[in-house]
């Protein structure tokens, strides 16, 4: 049944003026994607000038906005347009809920609206407590309607760190996108030529790949038989590069790719194993990926990880070098063990999907009308 008056949602300009590729952009466009599917509901992104890819996957109709090309220290000229325009937009726009995407310091949403936010993690309060985003987040949360966390782990991290009422917060899980259909001929083709372990995404502090680094370089069977890629994030620096040299490991042994999601599914796909070694996530996707794609999951027992993952991943201690080479090679070096994770995984990405997402958000949204 369609209500008589739809429920007009908009996500706001934030994260697609930030991100180019990224979890939060994709959430938000697979969350606007599904909501717009249900006549109930008449959804935007409020998107203004935007350099995001993955709005190109999304109805015409879905996005307000321009696509722009990512220039070089141009961030607080496009910041200023886009709040411009989205308050004019929204003089001339009613809507009932507004999901800020990010943390701004002061709310778009109109006096009646009511405002949603997502948390995605706390990794800056546990571990950067004087960064600037803190202050920023805490306001963001304190002048919300309702907030969505995306791990239990998430949200006990924030009823921990920020004084508020525990029944403004609800967990809601992330979905899966495994990348986009590859033309059939592609489908087989490997992107590299020998045996591999996949690391996927930023490779800063709390990512921990110089622990990743160590455990490969101390095991001298892994080093020797299989390379190390890491897809995705800037191309290796001379200082990570010079690690590299330093720990023993041989040139041509440690890659670097980056592009679409179509060549990191192709990367998952021809990966002896994935690993993720990182010491918080709010949620993490990429093991999911992983799992879809048939690609054996190795990964940290910490924060919100263990929660997503289930059985489905051989865990780690990444604080334990030697604790990441023996799950390293339990998994690569035992078919067995490897095809029994990858059964596992099928069966736990059913508990991811998409759709489970939209409709736990849109209960949200209709709680608060």
């Amino acid at each position: 049944m369609v209500a008589t008056n739809p429920i007009n949602v908009v996500y706001d300009y934030q994260i697609f003026s930030k991100q180019r590729y990224g979890g939060i952009s994709r959430y938000f466009c697979e969350l606007a994607k599904g909501m717009a599917s249900d006549e109930n509901f008449d959804v935007k992104i409020l998107a203004g000038a935007y350099i995001n890819e993955y709005l190109r996957t999304a109805p015409s109709n879905l996005g307000v906005g321009i696509k722009i090309p990512k220039i070089q220290r141009t961030g607080k000229v496009i910041e200023q347009a886009n709040i411009l325009f989205s308050k004019f937009w929204l003089q001339s726009y009613s809507i009932s809920i507004l999901h800020e995407t990010f943390y701004a310091p002061q709310s778009l949403a109109p006096p009646n609206a009511k405002k949603v936010l997502t948390v995605y993690d706390m990794i800056f309060e546990k571990l950067y407590p004087d960064d600037y985003v803190n202050k920023l987040k805490e306001m963001a949360v304190c002048r919300a309607d309702h907030i969505i966390c995306i791990s239990e782990s998430t949200r006990d991290d924030l009823l921990n760190l920020i004084s508020i009422d525990p029944d403004r917060v609800s967990v809601i899980y992330l979905g899966h996108s495994p990348g986009n259909d590859l033309p059939e001929q592609q489908l087989h083709k490997q992107p590299l030529d020998a045996p591999y372990i996949l690391y996927v995404g930023d490779r800063y502090g709390y990512k921990n790949f110089s622990g990743l680094l160590q455990a490969y370089a101390n095991s001298e069977q892994l080093n020797k038989d299989f390379k190390l890629v890491c897809f995705g994030g800037p191309p290796l620096s001379s200082k990570e590069l010079s690690h590299a040299h330093q720990l023993g490991i041989t040139e041509g042994s440690l890659l670097h790719f980056a592009g679409s999601d179509a060549l990191l599914k192709q990367f998952y796909q021809g990966a002896s194993a994935f690993v993720y070694p990182s010491m918080y996530e709010g949620f993490g996707i990429p093991p999911l990926e992983a799992m879809s794609l048939s690609c054996p999951v190795i990964c940290s027992n910490t924060s919100s990880i263990p929660e997503v993952v289930g059985n489905a991943a051989e865990l780690f201690d990444p604080n334990n070098i030697e604790s990441i080479v023996a799950a390293m090679e339990k998994v690569l070096y035992s078919t067995e063990c490897s095809e029994y994770l990858k059964s596992l995984g099928h069966e736990r990405i059913k508990l991811f999907p998409w759709e489970k997402c939209v409709k736990q958000t849109q209960e949200v949204y209709l709680s608060l009308l």
